[in-house]
C-alpha cells in the first residue's frame, strides 16, 4: 500500500483538516474504477486560515468562536427584502431595504439602509431610516443621519444632533421580559 506522504508529497501549510461530506454524485460500486493499492474514498481537506484556527474561545476543532456562532443577517446594499417574518436572528444589519416583522436582539441600520414594519429589539442603532412600530427593550440610538418615524417605545434613548424621531414616542414603563428574566425598563 502506498503512503500518501511519499506518493503526493508532504503538505506543511495546512492548518486544519476536517472531513466534509462528498459533493460529487454517487456512483454505484459496480461502476467505480478499481485501482490496485489506491483507496477509492479519501477525506476532503479544507484549509482554515491561521487567524481563525488559532482564535481564542473556539468550539471543538471547527475554528469558530462563540461570538461567530450567533446568527447574523446582513441585507446588503441594493437588496430589497419584502413581506417576510424574520426569526432566529440575533443581529440584523440593514444596508438595503427591508419590509418585515422581527423580534431580535440587535438591529443596525446603515446610512443608506431602510426598515419598514414591526420590530422588537433589545438594542437598535439607526443611521438610516426606520418606519413603523418599533419597540426597543434596552437602548435606542438614533445617529445624526438617522430618521425614525411611527410608534416608538424604548427603554433608554440617545439621539445625536441632527437625528430625527417623530410619531407616537414613549418611554416604556412596562416590565419587559428579556431572555427569560423579568427586567424593569426605564
Amino acid at each position: 500500500m502506498l503512503k500518501s506522504e511519499k506518493f503526493f508529497g508532504k503538505r506543511e501549510s495546512v492548518t486544519e483538516v476536517t472531513p466534509l461530506s462528498p459533493v460529487a454524485p454517487a456512483v454505484p460500486a459496480a461502476e467505480k474504477p478499481a485501482q490496485a493499492g489506491v483507496a477509492l474514498a479519501a477525506p476532503v481537506a479544507r484549509v482554515v486560515p491561521a487567524s481563525i484556527a488559532t482564535a481564542g474561545n473556539t468550539l471543538g476543532n471547527t475554528g469558530v468562536s462563540n461570538a461567530e456562532m450567533r446568527s447574523k443577517l446582513t441585507v446588503g446594499p441594493n437588496i430589497k427584502l419584502k413581506g417576510v417574518e424574520i426569526t432566529d436572528c440575533d443581529t440584523l444589519v440593514v444596508e438595503g431595504r427591508v419590509e418585515a416583522t422581527i423580534d431580535s436582539r440587535v438591529i443596525q441600520i446603515s446610512e443608506r439602509g431602510a426598515f419598514v414594519g414591526n420590530a422588537e429589539f433589545d438594542i437598535a442603532e439607526i443611521r438610516g431610516e426606520f418606519e413603523g412600530d418599533l419597540t426597543v427593550r434596552q437602548k435606542l440610538v438614533v445617529y445624526s443621519s438617522g430618521r425614525v418615524t411611527g410608534k416608538v417605545r424604548y427603554g433608554k434613548l440617545v439621539i445625536e444632533e441632527g437625528g430625527q424621531l417623530s410619531g407616537d414616542v414613549q418611554m416604556s414603563t412596562a416590565t419587559a421580559t428579556v431572555k427569560g428574566l423579568a427586567v424593569a425598563a426605564g
